[in-house]
């Protein structure tokens, strides 16, 4: 396999990253939808709209923010060139770019309901399918993983089997968009099922970025992206005690259960 795989189109060969990242909005759209009109909404259809357009514009420039983050120095370097600054994004700050303009207008709006846990599940599929994009697009995307001797390792052209990290990371998506359907049909506090998308994407960032070339770690041994993924976690680490907290109850309950049968 030679990289990029283009997607032939008729007489076209077009390039997968524009072909697989217009199929992930899509989809995703199309499920947020379905999803929408299956289970209703807290929000009417203005409120709504204004939601998803501060999502999309807070998407639009989360990601190219933390992307000039990744490399300070290349970023100060071309600080006055278009090409570079509109040449790269990252999922991550467009996550954490759309959930702060989103709190913005909800603020403006007076909205004081949690409003994102119809986009949680799509947001998975979107991601799962924009990462075989990413992957078909192979070493120019800058998405790939560390030299590995495992038997799935991936020669992206250099001659080197790499982690394919954009795979691991379709897996993932997939896995957590189920949990989360299921975890839908299950009584559950509201904004929970967006809270858990979040803490899961972002953990698994945090973990997964570790196998991608080290020549973009900006502090103690963390790039700008595990760094964001770290005071996102912090800023959940509130919903995260309450999460745990009922197994740690059990797990008391139990142990003082067994010290009185014991005793």
């Amino acid at each position: 396999m030679s990289f990029p795989v283009f997607i032939p189109a008729g007489s076209l060969k077009l390039h997968p990253h524009l072909v697989f990242e217009t199929l992930a909005y899509a989809t995703a759209f199309l499920v947020y939808l379905a999803m929408r009109k299956r289970r209703g909404d807290a929000l009417d259809d203005g409120d709504r709209w204004w939601v998803i357009a501060a999502a999309a514009m807070g998407a639009v420039v989360g990601c190219k923010v933390l992307y000039w983050f990744e490399d300070p120095a290349a970023t100060l370097a071309h600080w006055h060139d278009p090409a570079f600054l509109m040449g790269g994004k990252t999922i991550v700050g467009g996550l954490i770019g759309g959930l702060f303009f989103v709190e913005l207008v909800k603020h403006h709006l007076g909205v004081g309901r949690r409003t994102g846990d119809l986009f949680a599940i799509p947001l998975c599929v979107g991601i799962a399918i924009g990462r075989i994009g990413c992957f078909l697009t192979g070493p120019e995307d800058h998405t790939g993983g560390v030299a590995t001797r495992l038997p799935w390792g991936v020669n992206f052209g250099d001659g080197i089997p790499r982690h394919p990290t954009q795979l691991y990371e379709v897996l993932f998506a997939l896995t957590l968009g189920v949990f989360l359907w299921r975890r839908s049909k299950q009584p559950h506090t509201e904004g929970d099922l967006f809270r858990l998308f979040m803490v899961g994407y972002f953990s698994f960032r945090l973990i997964c970025d570790f196998l991608k070339p080290d020549d973009a770690r900006i502090f103690a041994g963390l790039t700008a992206i595990q760094w964001a993924c770290v005071l996102m976690l912090a800023y959940y680490l509130r919903d995260i005690a309450r999460w745990l907290a009922p197994r740690r109850t059990s797990l008391v309950q139990a142990a003082r259960l067994e010290q009185s049968t014991e005793d």
